[in-house]
């Protein structure tokens, strides 16, 4: 079965960076829309970034408030998609979650947090 496994959450100061991992198994990842969300506290879950299918390109796309902060890659050989985030806000504190979408269904990791403050 697909699992997704994140990891790379953190604590970390304001104008800092963290990269988040998530691993795939059970699915050629690199062979499936992915994507990063995240959760604040009180807060729905919301879009953050997105990598097509290599078969569609592997373009990305990424919400407003990260633009130009945050990067989503693939590394195909290890079946993994991450998310760099440069200059951490306070506002950018969540648990994120990687999604894939499947032929038939969406998964989702359990989430990894992510804390900015100083």
């Amino acid at each position: 079965q697909v699992q997704l496994v994140e990891s790379g959450g953190g604590l970390v100061q304001p104008g800092g960076s963290l990269r988040l991992s998530c691993a795939a198994s059970g699915v050629i990842a690199s062979l499936r829309a992915m994507g990063w969300y995240r959760q604040a506290p009180g807060k729905q879950r919301e879009w953050v970034a997105s990598i097509r299918s290599i078969t569609n390109g592997g373009s990305t796309s990424y919400a407003d408030s990260v633009k130009g902060r945050f990067t989503i890659s693939r590394d195909n050989a290890k079946n993994t998609v991450y998310l760099q985030m440069n200059s951490l806000k306070p506002e950018d504190t969540a648990v994120y979650y990687c999604n894939l979408s499947g032929a038939t269904s969406t998964y989702w990791g359990q989430g990894t947090q992510v804390t900015v403050s100083s």
